[in-house]
């Protein structure tokens, strides 16, 4: 990138997905003075104090990191203003961003968002597509403003949901392409070159933040709304059900033929009967154990033709 080209940027985020954005733009040649992500969360049994992805990669690449509790205090608007930014770029940062910080930066906030802007405005855009049987997401830039996900969109690039895709698979892909298009698009608003447009107002969807038990299996629900499920949350946070006092998570699943009262298992290989159809377990993970495929998993758990999940 010619120098002229080069922008001072503050980079706002926090998980694996805004960590490719993040790496693309310092070889872009941008100037990150400033990284803003979440503070470090206990993890892990002995609950010690784990830094964010992003965190992680700043400090990796020397670069300065806030992790402010919130943006609305007058002290930390002040210092963010004192940046002297072009621009601020945001990637599922966790926090709201307040007028004053939207306004401080010359050229404004750039937000990458993963989905296809009006849809699947809000936290869970990725997991929100898979429940909902979309085949088609996207990622988009967007001009932020005080709005949730309201903002101009810049640029957008789509991608397929494939039959079997999973959450996992998604996640990685639409960082990639996030990443790729931040890049392109930084130069053409900064010229003027690069027009936005308002996002249309039909066909406007919340992707709310998932709680943990929205991965139980019911299984009185259909075989497909299940393989959803299971593709869209057996990564994270997790999909489960009840096998005796064990709480048993499922990894991966397929739809299968046959059909019987939901949770009967219709052979000893782990098909089991939904509302309508059947689903086939094929990973699973005990409580304190590592994930095993279903014929490993049967060798301590015995499940034969006509038991009954709850």
């Amino acid at each position: 990138m010619p120098y002229s080209d080069a922008m001072k940027i503050a980079f706002m985020g926090t998980p694996d997905f805004a960590v490719p954005a993040l790496h693309a733009l310092l070889e872009a040649g941008h100037e990150v003075v400033a990284v803003y992500c979440q503070p470090p969360r206990p993890a892990g049994r002995g609950q010690a104090l784990r830094p964010s992805p992003i965190q992680a990669a700043a400090e990796a690449h020397g670069l300065p990191v806030r992790h402010p509790v919130s943006l609305k205090g007058a002290d930390e608007q002040a210092a963010f203003a004192a940046l002297g930014l072009d621009a601020a770029v945001v990637v599922a940062y966790g926090l709201i961003l307040p007028r004053p910080i939207l306004a401080a930066p010359r050229l404004g906030c750039f937000n990458i968002h993963a989905s296809l802007l009006p849809r699947w405005r809000g936290a869970a855009p990725i997991h929100r597509a898979i429940l909902a049987g979309d085949t088609e997401t996207g990622v988009a830039v967007m001009g932020m403003e005080a709005g949730l996900d309201t903002g101009p969109v810049y640029l957008e690039r789509r991608v397929p949901i494939g039959p079997r895709a999973t959450a996992a698979e998604l996640h990685d892909i639409l960082a990639l392409a996030g990443a790729e298009l931040i890049v392109e698009a930084l130069p053409g608003i900064a010229s003027g070159a690069l027009k936005s447009r308002a996002q249309a107002e039909d066909g406007v969807t919340y992707a709310a933040k998932i709680t943990k038990d929205e991965g139980r299996i019911d299984w009185s629900r259909t075989s497909g709304e299940l393989d959803r499920l299971i593709r869209a949350l057996g990564a994270s946070p997790g999909t489960w059900f009840d096998l005796g006092p064990e709480r048993i998570k499922v990894l991966a699943a397929e739809p299968a033929m046959g059909t019987g009262a939901p949770g009967t298992a219709l052979d000893d290989r782990l098909a089991i009967a939904c509302g309508d159809g059947a689903l086939r377990l094929l990973r699973l993970q005990r409580p304190g154990k590592g994930p095993v495929d279903a014929a490993a998993f049967l060798n301590g758990h015995k499940l034969p033709a006509g038991a009954v999940l709850r």
